[in-house]
């Protein structure tokens, strides 16, 4: 693969959170979905509060490609415009990573307020917020390359919904991601470590002492990490760049 042209991705990020901050109420929307859940986590189980706050950020993060999804989804399927960006001098590199950054950007107080409640709850060592900063950057990379390439692949809306609420459930609800590693079943625990979501909560919820790792589950859960968001970032910028030529 040749070196991606990023050159006009300031451009796309830039109109991309435009867009999502003219409909704040799907961004509130999303923000009460997770407090609903922390609160019947702060009634029914306090002591599990801490991993809750930090599932709660690692699924934010992942939850950015379900928008990444419906939103390049959208404007290919519907409005066409798409056709537009990729017969300017901007390139098709650009468009995916600058349509994921500036959905991450207009998303971005949901997760500084829960950043916020953490500290509170639990505060963190300096690094622990490094690892956080990490894992969830790791997070999105994972989850909006993922959801680039998958909303390429259909013709009609109605058939990506179903895969959004999949990819989101799947993958960000039933793994532990908000509740201890410890609550898995041992025998499950090894696949846990190697899914993108309850990785990350596990890496982060060790760096603040929450939970322990050994060496060798440390080792899984950030290899297996750092590899997926990696291969599925460049995967996505090769994938863009593939699709746009096809148009």
């Amino acid at each position: 693969m040749a070196f991606p042209r990023l050159h006009g991705v300031g451009v796309f990020l830039g109109t991309s959170m435009r867009v999502q901050l003219h409909d704040p109420l799907a961004i509130a929307t999303s923000a009460i979905v997770e407090a609903i859940l922390l609160i019947f986590v702060w009634i029914l189980a306090p002591a599990l509060l801490p991993f809750a706050l930090i599932g709660a950020l690692v699924y934010s993060a992942f939850l950015i490609g379900q928008h990444v999804l419906n939103e390049a989804a959208y404007i290919r399927i519907d409005h066409k415009i798409n056709e537009l960006y990729l017969a300017s001098p901007l390139s098709p590199e650009a468009y995916f990573v600058g349509l994921a950054g500036g959905i991450l950007t207009a998303y971005l107080p949901t997760i500084v307020a829960l950043l916020v409640l953490v500290e509170i709850v639990a505060p963190l060592s300096l690094a622990a917020w490094g690892a956080l900063v990490l894992v969830l950057l790791a997070t999105w990379a994972f989850s909006a390359s993922l959801a680039y390439v998958i909303s390429t692949l259909f013709k009609d809306m109605k058939a990506i919904w179903p895969y959004a609420s999949i990819l989101t459930n799947v993958l960000g609800v039933v793994p532990p991601v908000f509740y201890p590693l410890s609550l898995w079943p041992p025998e499950w625990q090894a696949v846990a470590l190697v899914l993108p979501t309850s990785s990350a909560a596990a890496l982060v919820e060790a760096a603040a002492g929450l939970q322990s790792l050994d060496p060798g589950a440390f080792l899984l859960a950030a290899g297996s990490l750092g590899v997926e968001a990696a291969a599925a970032f460049l995967f996505g910028i090769w994938w863009a760049h593939r699709s746009a030529r096809e148009v």
